[in-house]
């Protein structure tokens, strides 16, 4: 049986999706049993961006490489490895993925995930990556909380799917997410506020001010700390995320990745409504020039969006 109802993907997609599904569905199931299992969240070296890897981002990476090798996948990109994978030299797609995005919340039950790029392949392996992000032919996110979800698109609105415990199949659950327009929720690592840069310390203060200040409306705060809770929290009730630039070294261009984590999530987020920038510039007119390069990170309501653009000049 599919992993997921076929109805709403194109079919030469399915086999690639089916076997995200299939390996989401495993991969919560290991996440729900927590230190009654392995210790996942132990950690076994760093990746290649120098990033603490945790057993479960190896053991994640692993199974989906697994899986998507009879896929049609010919070329991988995975956060958690330094080169390009060539898993089927016949297959059409190029597929990137951050196998367990939030892997520092496995130990504290946060919710975390997958998410993954799809392209269509071409010869050379990097430069199947290497492309504007307005090229991804679908994007998504698998999230492991108190439901395992799937948000993904293919370019003509967001669909959102639950795993069914009692089956272990996706299902539909909306056709079409929408991102209000307005928000009354940010989210930013607070912890950072002595090395933003002059316009996201503007925006973050407006927000504080209040129905004081120049919005008018009381901003709430809010920060998870990991990328797939807050865009489907985002997604969900609306709201703008922030992860940008700032003054330490290291930070020129934020944290995210833009193959793994910026691209697939500003094409989701524009899919559903909501505008995603590097602080003025729209992502998918944007190309990493680098398989693990950086870019900051602006996504949600789009009068939000919009607004912090404005202070950025």
């Amino acid at each position: 049986m599919p992993a997921i109802d076929p109805d709403l993907i194109p079919a030469d997609l399915f086999p690639v999706i089916d076997a995200l599904c299939a390996t989401g569905a495993q991969l919560s199931a290991v996440i729900a049993r927590g230190p009654l299992g392995q210790s996942l969240g132990a950690g076994v070296g760093e990746n290649s961006d120098g990033d603490q890897q945790k057993a479960l981002d190896v053991m994640a990476d692993e199974m989906f490489e697994a899986a998507l090798k009879p896929a049609g996948v010919r070329h991988y990109a995975s956060e958690e490895q330094e080169v390009v994978l060539t898993l089927d030299a016949a297959g059409p797609y190029a597929l990137a993925i951050d196998p367990l995005d939030g892997s520092s919340n496995i130990d504290v039950n946060v919710t975390i995930g997958t998410i993954f790029s799809i392209f269509d392949a071409v010869a050379d392996p990097t430069a199947s990556f290497l492309r504007p992000a307005s090229e991804q032919i679908a994007a998504g996110y698998i999230a492991y909380g108190p439901q395992t979800l799937l948000a993904v698109t293919f370019g003509a609105g967001t669909l959102l799917y639950v795993l069914d415990p009692e089956t272990g199949r996706f299902v539909l659950a909306s056709e079409a997410m929408v991102l209000p327009v307005a928000a009354k929720e940010y989210s930013i690592n607070a912890s950072n506020r002595r090395h933003w840069t002059a316009p996201v310390l503007a925006y973050v203060e407006e927000c504080e001010a209040g129905e004081t200040g120049a919005k008018g409306k009381t901003m709430n705060f809010r920060w998870v700390g990991s990328l797939v809770a807050e865009t489907h929290r985002i997604l969900t009730r609306g709201g703008t995320f922030l992860y940008p630039s700032d003054a330490r070294k290291g930070y020129e261009k934020g944290r995210l990745r833009m193959v793994y984590e910026v691209a697939p999530m500003a094409f989701l987020v524009e899919q559903a409504g909501g505008q995603a920038t590097d602080g003025k510039t729209p992502i998918l007119s944007l190309q990493a020039g680098a398989l693990h390069e950086r870019c900051p990170l602006v996504f949600g309501s789009a009068e939000e969006v919009a607004r912090i653009a404005a202070l950025h000049g």
